[in-house]
């Protein structure tokens, strides 16, 4: 019996375009579908691909020259008057007078706060912000920000220019997040750079979890060495001070050198 075209046939549970108005939200949506679908004509597997590559070249061109980053993770659901909005804010702060720039995913709630933090005291800040079917808009605190279609090259990016994580308080996609640079630290795909988890009520659970893998002998006592959880943005700096900038020697203020030829443009500050 033979398959029938995928070409032809749509996908279950692609949103129409009654439910999103923006075409490129659309575009994105389906092709997210047809990119994790199976098997695709080979033409179509092509173009797709030339899209993974599309999005890697804007990040790469985008963020290569913005100054060494400090990534924050979270949840974009929280609001201004919210506690871990205000913490993620501080933290925002505090990274951006240690010389780094603030790295997010470039949404509202958290995201939004730690961008904010930084431009409250003059530093850097940037986004990897994603289009999604329900569109989420690049927050109004950032200097520069990238839009990608698929969510792996985002984690790519967030993960490649950074030299510490924060993780605050959030769900599936902070989650998927952490862990990502969770493995990639265990199984030095990079370096050992450090992660803080901020909210320690609310990640407390995680916290319990990740001692009982420790004792079940499904992870190392190693593997958490670089993990601090904390409330404190001074703990948080400490942290980030002793496993990042000492360990490897950071020169923060080190930015690659650009070519205006390659019409390349770093952050003026």
């Amino acid at each position: 019996m033979t398959p029938p075209d995928s070409s032809s046939t749509p996908l279950a549970g692609t949103p129409s375009t009654k439910e999103i108005k923006d075409e490129h939200q659309f575009t994105a949506a389906v092709e997210d579908r047809l990119l994790l679908s199976g098997p695709n004509p080979r033409s179509r597997d092509f173009r797709l691909l030339m899209g993974v590559v599309n999005d890697f070249l804007k990040g790469f061109r985008t963020l290569h020259f913005v100054g060494p980053c400090v990534t924050v993770f979270g949840s974009a659901r929280y609001k201004e008057d919210h506690p871990y909005y205000q913490l993620a804010r501080k933290m925002g702060e505090a990274i951006a007078r240690m010389g780094f720039t603030v790295l997010t995913g470039g949404g509202p709630g958290i995201m939004e706060a730690a961008n904010r933090g930084a431009k409250d005291v003059g530093g850097r800040s940037v986004g990897c912000n994603i289009l999604l079917a329900v569109e989420q808009k690049p927050n109004p605190y950032l200097d520069r920000w990238v839009t990608i279609h698929y969510f792996f090259v985002r984690k790519t990016l967030l993960i490649k220019y950074s030299y510490g994580f924060v993780i605050m308080p959030g769900g599936f996609g902070t989650m998927d997040e952490m862990f990502e640079a969770l493995t990639l630290i265990q199984t030095h795909k990079i370096r050992n750079f450090p992660i803080v988890i901020m909210g320690v009520d609310y990640w407390k659970d995680l916290f319990d979890f990740l001692q009982k893998m420790i004792v079940r002998g499904t992870i190392s006592p190693e593997d958490l060495a670089h993990i601090k959880f904390t409330d404190s943005v001074e703990e948080a700096v400490a942290h980030l001070e002793e496993k990042a900038v000492r360990q490897f020697r950071l020169r923060r203020a080190r930015i690659p050198v650009q070519s205006t030829l390659l019409g390349e443009d770093g952050l003026k500050h």
